[in-house]
């Protein structure tokens, strides 16, 4: 164990403190971390957590949940500049508005990643581990889904309900990288393997697929195959999470990224010694008005209430 990794143990015991980390961050980051999920485990693990503080590794949206969820906690992240995940700012508050003014029937489900005074608009937040299942549990015939169109197109085929995009060209800029023609040249390449796909992929991409499953999807899924080869069409990262819980088994699995190239940026901003720095300094501290906490919790309440 290196030395900044004992510090960065020490000061957690110390200040009786919790590292979240989301799938996309880097390896040192995934490793030093008391638990490592996708948005939708990140909402329950803070929402269960009774330490003291909490240090989220991820994007801007993530640590927001994390302090909406836990407003009696101290919750910081390790850095504060470019960090903005791009498509949770394609969905500001006012866009909702504006839908909500035209469409007084539809009810209003957004993405976890969304900022707060968006959420606080919300009837309901939702994952890609359940966006379909919190639509068609709701007690309406029209939905306003933002901000992915992608994951919209991908609740369109599981519900009757009438799904309508918020902005009508939401999408995440790494899932919106691959392409049929990535598709048809890893196919060539590993014709054994199974293709696995995030639902904010384009429509034809996860048309294409075998499985169109979120991150924490993916992993279960090569987890428990009987295969051995998977092309995984999601951020490059989730790879090293899937290698991390493979060496826990001993099993070895082939694992190929559908692009080299899928990288979200702002998710490598944080690094070991921003973790260390953030537990000594305590900074940087998520604070947000508490009206705007108390209604986007409502909304991620009826999520995790409804445990879809």
């Amino acid at each position: 164990m290196s030395d900044i990794v004992q510090r960065i143990n020490q000061l957690k015991k110390e200040k009786n403190a919790i590292i979240l980390a989301h799938n996309y961050q880097p390896e040192e980051i995934q490793r030093i971390a008391d638990f490592v999920g996708d948005s939708l485990e990140l909402c329950i693990k803070a929402k269960e957590t009774r330490a003291d503080i909490i240090v989220f590794c991820g994007v801007d949206f993530m640590a927001e949940t994390a302090k909406i969820l836990n407003s009696d906690k101290k919750v910081l992240i390790p850095e504060i500049k470019d960090i903005e995940c791009p498509m949770a700012h394609q969905l500001p508050a006012d866009v909702v508005k504006k839908a909500k003014e035209k469409h007084p029937d539809a009810m209003v489900v957004v993405y976890v990643n969304t900022l707060a005074e968006t959420k606080a608009l919300a009837d309901a937040t939702c994952t890609s581990a359940n966006a379909d299942k919190v639509v068609n549990f709701l007690d309406c015939e029209k939905v306003l889904f933002g901000p992915d169109r992608n994951l919209a197109y991908f609740v369109s085929k599981r519900t009757d309900k009438k799904i309508i995009p918020i902005p009508e060209d939401g999408h995440c800029y790494v899932h919106k990288k691959f392409t049929l023609e990535d598709v048809k040249r890893v196919r060539k390449e590993y014709p054994n393997a199974e293709l696995l796909v995030h639902p904010e992929c384009n429509p034809e991409v996860q048309d294409s697929a075998d499985y169109i499953l979120s991150t924490s999807g993916m992993i279960r899924h090569v987890l428990n195959s009987d295969k051995k080869k998977f092309i995984i069409g999601t951020e490059v990262e989730l790879i090293t999470r899937i290698k991390l819980e493979l060496e826990k088994t001993g099993e070895e699995k082939v694992l190929i990224p559908l692009r080299e190239d899928a990288i979200c940026d702002p998710m490598k901003r944080i690094t070991l010694e921003k973790v260390e720095r953030c537990l000594k300094e305590e900074k940087y501290e998520i604070t947000l008005d508490e009206e705007i906490i108390k209604k986007a919790r409502v909304a991620i309440e009826r999520m995790l209430s409804a445990k879809l």
